[in-house]
C-alpha cells in the first residue's frame, strides 16, 4: 500500500489536480461575473445580487462540512491530490467513497487493505473519473436544448407559472430524495428532519413578518446547525 500511496501523492498527481481545481475556480468567478451582468437585464438591484451571493455562500457551508468529513477519511486511501480533484469537481463525497470501494473490490482487494497496490488505485481513478462523466456530458450536450425548451414554454400565457411549478417540483424532488434515504433508517433521522424543517419554516416566516433579510439568508444554515445539535444532544 505504501508504494501505491506514493504514486497517489506524487507531484504529477498534484499538477493534474491543481489544473482541474484552477479551472473550477475560474469557472466559479466567471459565472458570478456573468450573473452580475445579467442581473441588470432582469431588473435586479445590486443589493439583491449581493444578497443572492451571500445566501448561496451561506447555504454551501452545511453540505461542505459533510463533504470535508468524508474527504478526510478518503485521503488515507486515495491520497491528497485525487481526493481534492474528485471532491472539487463532483462534490458528492458518499458517491466517491462508494465508487472507490466498488473499484477496489472489483480488483480483488479492499479499500486500504490487503492487495491494495498500484493496479487497484489505478482502477479506482478510472472508475471515479468515468463515473463522474455522465453529469458533465449531460450538462455539455443538453444545456442548450433545455434553454430552448424553457424559452418555448415561457412564450405561452402561463409559461412563467409552469416554469415556476417545474422549478419548485425539481427542488422538492431533489431534497425529498436525499431526505427519504435517511428517513428509512429509523426514528432518529425522522426527528432530526422534522426539527430541521420546523426551524427552516420558522426562520422564513419570522424574516417575512419582521423584514429581517439576514435571517432568510441564514435560514438553511440555522436549520442544519440546530437539527445537528438536537440530534447530538437529545437523541
Amino acid at each position: 500500500m505504501q508504494q501505491s500511496m506514493e504514486i497517489a501523492n506524487s507531484s504529477v498527481m498534484w499538477v493534474i489536480a491543481s489544473l482541474v481545481i484552477g479551472i473550477v475556480i475560474f469557472q466559479s468567478v466567471k459565472f458570478i461575473q456573468l450573473a452580475s451582468k445579467a442581473s441588470i437585464d432582469v431588473g435586479m438591484s445590486k443589493k439583491e445580487v449581493r444578497s443572492a451571493l451571500k445566501t448561496g455562500a451561506i447555504a454551501a457551508i452545511g453540505p461542505s462540512i459533510a463533504i470535508v468529513i468524508v474527504a478526510i477519511s478518503l485521503i488515507a486511501f486515495l491520497g491528497n491530490p485525487l481526493t481534492l480533484l474528485r471532491i472539487g469537481v463532483i462534490g458528492s463525497a458518499p458517491i466517491e467513497s462508494v465508487g472507490a470501494s466498488f473499484a477496489a473490490e472489483a480488483s480483488g482487494a479492499s479499500l486500504g487493505g490487503e492487495g491494495y497496490n498500484e493496479m487497484v488505485i489505478t482502477a479506482i481513478v478510472w472508475t471515479l473519473c468515468l463515473g463522474g462523466m455522465g453529469w458533465l456530458l449531460f450538462t455539455a450536450l443538453f444545456t442548450k436544448s433545455l434553454d430552448n425548451m424553457e424559452k418555448k414554454i415561457n412564450k405561452g400565457k402561463k409559461g412563467k407559472q409552469i416554469m415556476g411549478v417545474v422549478a419548485t417540483a425539481a427542488i422538492v424532488a431533489a431534497f425529498g430524495n436525499l431526505v427519504s434515504a435517511e428517513l428509512i433508517r429509523g426514528l432518529a433521522p425522522v426527528v432530526v428532519a422534522v426539527v430541521a424543517a420546523t426551524t427552516m419554516i420558522t426562520a422564513t416566516k419570522l424574516s417575512e413578518r419582521f423584514q429581517v433579510s439576514w435571517l432568510r439568508e441564514w435560514s438553511l444554515g440555522l436549520s442544519i446547525l440546530i437539527s445537528l445539535c438536537f440530534g447530538y444532544f437529545f437523541i
